[in-house]
This record gives C-alpha cells, structure tokens and sequence, in this order.
C-alpha cells in the first residue's frame, strides 16, 4: 500500500501492522498511487503525472533475480543507481544469495560471485539474436555521459519472457502454451569455454575443436608442459617480443569473443583507423577494437587479453592486438615477401622430409631384421600369412603370435563350456595360458560376414594403440585358414550382460560405479579421437562392446569395423554403413557420413542407458511411442531428468552427478554432427560442474519407424554387428 504520511510504497505485517519493508523516496507529492503496468513494472507516482522521469519508485529499479523485457541493467552516472540482479540463496529461499548479474562501463555483461568473476561477455556474444536460433526480442546498448545501461525488448506482444540468474546460471525462459511451463531458450555460461580465463592471457577456447585451449596466431604457451598434461591456465606469452619504441603493428584476429573487460577504457567519435593511430602511439595498449553501439569509436585494452574464445558463427568479432612487426610481415606481407619466404624454406623443407623418409626406412628394416632373428618362429609365420595374402600392412607388425596348438589347449578344444559368446565376428572362448594368465579368444567364424579385412584392421589397430581404456590385444593365430585374435580376459564380461539384467544391474552396478564406467568409456573414446597415434573412429560404440575388469572399470573393445585417419582427417564417407541401429548416427545410417561426431553419438545413446538402465532399441512406455533418446528429451525439455534414472539407483544415486550425465548425453544424440561436443570437451564436462550448453532436439526420436535404409546398409539384430563384404 501507498502510506499516505510519508508517500512511499510498504508492505505491512497484517498482525500488528508494523512495516516489513519499504520504498525510498525524499520526493513529496501530493495524490501518491502505486501502479502496476503491463510491463511488470511496479511504480509509485503522482496520479496526475505518468512520465517516467518524475516517478518516485519503480521496482525495475531494484530487481531480484529477474530482468524483464524493458528493464535496464546498468548504471546512472548522474544519480549513481546501480541497477544489477541477484540471485536467490536457493531455490527455497528468495534472500539474496552469492551471485550477482552487472553491466558495467565498459559494454561487458559481468557475471560474479561476491567479488570473484566467473564470466565476462558483450551483449552480442551473450544476447546475439541474429545466430543460429529465430530471434524473439532484440536488445540494446547505451553508453553515454549520463547513463550505461542493457536492455531487450521482445518482436512480439504475445510471447512472454524473462531471464533469470540462479546459482551461477543465468537462462532466458520463454513460456510455452502448451506445457504451462517455462522453457529455456538461451543459457549462459554455455559451456566450459565460459569460464572466465580457462585458457589464460592470450589463449583461445573453442568448443568444437580438441584441444579446448590453443594459443592466438604469433603466440606460443607460456608453460608447455603444463599445456601437454592439459593445464592451460598459464596462458601464452609472444613468439617474438615486442618493440614499441621501434613501431609495432597489430594483427586483426577475427570471429572471435571478445576478452575481459577489466582493463580497457571506451573513446567515442573516432575512426577505426583513429583508433588505431591512439593505440599505437600508447605502448601500454595492447589492442583495440570497434564499439559494439550504436555509437562510432573503440575499445582498447591494457595488460594481457584473457577469456577469448573462437566461434564458427555470425557472433564473432574482429580484434586487433599488438604484434612485433615481423609477426606482421609472416602474416600479412606483401605477394614478394611470401615468395621469398616460399622459394627460400621449401627446398630446405623438401631435403628435411627426404632424409627423415630415408632414416626411418632404414631403421624399420634393421628392426625387422632383429626381430626375424630373435624370433625366427614368428617372422616365419608372418611371412607366410602375408606372402600368401599379399599383404604388406601385417609384415610390419611386431604382435605376438600363437600356434593353434597352445590356443586349442588353452581353451580345451574350444569346449563349449569355455563359450563366452558370439559376435559378428564369430564366437569368443575363455582360455588359460599357463598357470594363471586369463584370455579371451575370439575366432573367425566361417559362416562370418567379416572376415579377413575387419581381422587386418583389428590388428593394425590394436597394435598401435595402449590405453587403461582399451582392451589389451596378447596377440593373434593365423594357421591355415584359422584367424584368432587373443586378448586379456575381463571378469564381468559386457555392459550389455549386466546393464540389461535386472537381478544384475541392482546388485553390481550402483551410481559410483555407473558414472565411473560412463567416465571412463569418455577417456577411451577421447584417447582414440585425439591422442593415439592415428585418429581413430570406432563406428560399432556400443554397450556390447564396453568390457568389465574385475573391478568394473571399462574398456573399448573390437576395432574390427573401425577407421584410421592421420593428419587433420576427422571423417568421410563410405558406400558400406555397419554398425548397430539405435547406436547409429543420423548421418551415417542415412547417408554413410561418419566421423568423430559419429562415435560422440554412440557414446550419447551409452550414456543414456547407463543412466535409465534401459535400451534406446525396445524402449517402450505406456503413455508414448518414443524410443529412450525421445523419452529423455521430453523429460529435459519440461526439466523432470530424474525420472529416466533407474529406480534401483534410488539409494547411491548421485542427483547432480546423473543429472548432469542425462544433459550430456542428449548433448552427444544432437541430430546435426556440428551440434554435438568434442570427446575431450565431453571428458571435460564430466570432470567439473560448469555450467552446460542447451541441447538441442536428438536424431532419431520420434517413435520406433525403421529406417529406409540404403541398398548397401547393414544392420544389426540383438545387437550383433553385420556388414556387406565390400571394399573399403
């Protein structure tokens, strides 16, 4: 109510009337009415004057956590009003809490909590309406004399918005019909790039590439080691040092976000080509670029650069930061210059890889030499295989190699109490080499559809390739027409046997050990996209091929449909799709396009029945006809995750841990390849809690219709894995 005495605003305890709060106001007037507007806006003015400059009080002034269409957040140089939002203490509890959402002088939105920054963005990198999504509002940036200030406004009467901060999130909602609820249209921060300086000064984030963290153009890391173990807090340093008294020059680096805002200062009125005659002739000024106003000038930047990141869209901006001038003359020098350059180091270049080529031919054939020598048994069968198959990719392996006899012992003539199963391979056996060395024995099945090329590929995959995630390959027999691979034996044998066994899957696998296996299964993957020797796509990730050691840790097994790349090669495409429908990409059961994002979406639907317990194929529910990637998506989108989660992980559950599970796992199922996470960003994700991206809808969630699939597909049934023998 309006308290008449004093005309201002309060609220009033109805028991003993006492004030629980009130506005502040010195002004006096006369007819004092609060009014709430169609805005949101609370106001108390004087009745017969409605101009917004004269009003006394106006709850856009002091918001909450909430910042409306119309509201503005920023500051009055004149009156000294800090407009900033403040997130509540909890969700339970609407008393301000640690997080504060500010604009400050600078054009920057400032996230922090209490005085630590944890995010730093502009309006267009945090608000851009023009990127991938249909813009619903547009926003705005004042920066003058008397005022600076953001706000936004929506296109459209009839849709309704808000943003809200909560613990360290701040989300854009928008309220949908149908649902009577909130969804969310925008999160920030959006991923692990957002963190405030992750890369340190003068290393950039991005997203979709693997490392998260490289160094700009004409910088190198300040500490390398620490950037190898994956630590890259330490930032860069220059390559070439810079000499200001001497003239430096700037480098434009471009499609970038913008650093922190900590250390710049604005100046209006001025030319690009001002702005750069300033910055240069100020040694302190270490880059510049043009205001994103409406108002023609720049922003320059003192000290080093933190918090950039690269982006693949429209938001991108250009910057200009300091270099030596030789930097500048590498990067941007006149057609002769490059010439030089060029005509100079390449036959230097070309001699280097001439006689790096020739070392390495020698060295390989005096190991080879050594190696017959030293196991004449080995080389003789080797040769043997390869002379009669024609095949040199096996002659350069050093693999150990088993006669059928010690494999027929081992696995008492392949008895079939000894069977562990069947694959698309063929059938695998227990074995004992020895007294007590365990092994799995997996053997060429004649009536097989693979057969000696997915046997090869296997091999030669395993040969280079050793991670505490991956199955570890003893060796191999090639006798007479028998091809058998031996490798180390697991106790608790699939993911598949025991995730998709009620009796089993209560008793063994609680959520520690479940979120341990999705962990892990993430750094497999990640060491066979990134880190191995050859880039590696798998293309059959499946929960059959996800082994259990003693202690439920996991291992990637059978590599026998996999790809290798070198080099930058990320993908390709192919005329023969194997694998195993619900596993399956979009793009690769449709179109025979496979890549590294192809195995982040296997890796997804694996996540997804961890977590739920259920399988993607066969999924059913009373009240819909979606498969588990549709079901998970519904409930995302109208915020109820927990209800995919097992109802036997009720007592160990983590709900942070699998909430945060099921978000990345739609993250991995996103329909287009471009939308899903790197596997070292995946990784990244699991190992903190920083605030994740908005999924977007998955590939192949709406119910169970086959697919139509290609003459050349090959499917797969109770999950066994089949392919057309065609070359590769």
């Amino acid at each position: 109510m309006v308290q008449e005495n004093s005309r201002v605003l309060v609220i009033l305890n109805a028991t003993n009337g006492g004030i629980i709060w009130s506005s502040t106001t010195s002004r006096r007037v006369q007819n004092p009415v609060a009014e709430l507007l169609d805005s949101g806006n609370l106001l108390v003015r004087d009745a017969n004057d409605e101009s917004p400059v004269n009003f006394m009080w106006q709850s856009f002034d002091y918001p909450t956590d909430t910042l409306l269409p119309g509201m503005k957040l920023g500051k009055n140089l004149v009156t000294g009003l800090d407009v900033y939002i403040t997130s509540w203490k909890n969700m339970s509890d609407p008393t301000s809490g640690d997080f504060t959402y500010h604009f400050d002088s600078t054009g920057y939105l400032v996230l922090k909590k209490g005085a630590e920054l944890l995010y730093s963005s502009t309006p267009r990198d945090t608000f851009n309406p023009l990127g991938t999504r249909r813009s619903l509002y547009t926003y705005r940036v004042v920066i003058n004399d008397n005022e600076v200030y953001f706000n936004y406004k929506l296109l459209n009467d009839s849709v309704y918005m808000r943003f809200v901060l909560s613990t360290g999130i701040g989300r854009m909602l928008v309220w949908n019909d149908r649902t009577q609820g909130w969804i969310i249209y925008l999160t920030f921060p959006s991923d692990v790039c957002d963190r405030y300086s992750l890369c340190g000064a003068y290393g950039m984030c991005n997203i979709a590439y693997a490392p998260l963290c490289t160094c700009l153009k004409g910088f190198e890391p300040r500490d390398p080691q620490a950037w190898e173990m994956g630590d890259c807090s330490s930032g860069c340093i220059r390559s070439t040092p810079l000499h200001c008294q001497n003239g430096d020059a700037f480098l434009n680096y471009s499609g970038i976000k913008l650093p922190d805002s900590q250390h710049s200062w604005l100046k209006e009125d001025i030319s690009l080509e001002e702005c750069r005659t300033l910055c240069s002739e100020n040694c302190s000024c270490m880059a510049y670029t043009n205001l994103d106003t409406s108002r023609y000038g720049c922003q320059f930047w003192s000290g080093d650069l933190v918090g950039i990141r690269g982006t693949d869209t429209d938001t991108g901006q250009d910057i200009y930061i300091r270099m030596a001038s030789s930097e500048l003359v590498y990067s941007t020098g006149t057609k002769s210059e490059k010439l030089t350059i060029l005509i100079v180091t390449l036959p230097l270049v070309i001699i280097l890889i001439l006689m790096s080529l020739s070392l390495s031919l020698f060295l390989r054939y005096q190991k080879r030499k050594r190696v017959d020598h030293q196991l004449p048994e080995i080389g003789r069968l080797r040769h043997k295989y390869t002379d009669n198959h024609s095949d040199q990719s096996l002659k350069d392996l050093e693999l150990p190699l088993f006669d059928l006899s010690t494999i027929t012992k081992a696995t008492d003539r392949f008895s079939i109490n000894n069977k562990l199963g069947q694959g698309g391979f063929g059938p695998v056996y227990k074995g004992l080499l020895g007294e007590d060395q365990e092994i799995a024995v997996k053997c060429l099945s004649r009536t097989s559809h693979q057969g000696v090329d997915e046997f090869k590929n296997e091999i030669i995959c395993f040969a280079k390739l050793q991670h505490r995630n991956l199955v570890k390959l003893l060796g191999c027999c090639i006798e007479g027409e028998e091809l058998m691979l031996v490798y180390e034996y697991l106790k608790n044998r699939n993911l598949d046997l025991i995730l998709f066994d009620p009796m089993k899957r209560s008793m063994l696998l609680e959520w520690p050990r479940r979120f341990n296996i999705i962990n892990g299964v993430a750094r497999g993957i990640m060491y066979l996209h990134q880190d191995s020797r050859l880039r590696v796509i798998h293309r059959d990730l499946k929960a059959s091929n996800i082994l259990l050691d003693s202690d439920m840790n996991p291992k990637i097994s059978d590599f026998g449909l996999a790809r290798t790349f070198g080099g930058n090669e990320t993908g390709a495409d192919t005329s023969r799709v194997v694998g195993t429908y619900g596993y399956m990409s979009p793009e690769y059961a449709r179109d025979g396009l496979f890549s590294v994002k192809s195995d982040v979406y296997s890796f997804g639907v694996i996540v997804l029945e961890i977590v739920s317990g259920e399988r993607n194929r066969g999924f059913s529910h009373n009240d819909h006809d979606l498969n588990l990637l549709g079901y998970a998506w519904i409930l995302y989108t109208e915020e109820r995750y927990l209800e995919i989660v097992d109802s036997c992980l009720r007592s160990s559950c983590c709900i942070s841990e699998a909430m945060r599970s099921i978000h990345i796992g739609l993250l991995c199922v996103q329909e287009h390849p471009q939308d899903r996470p790197s596997m070292a960003s995946v990784v990244a994700m699991l190992s903190n809690d920083a605030v994740l991206p908005e999924a977007k809808p998955p590939g192949f969630f709406t119910g169970r219709e086959m697919l139509t699939a290609k003459k050349s597909v090959a499917s797969s049934i109770n999950t066994m894995t089949n392919s057309q023998m065609d070359g590769r």
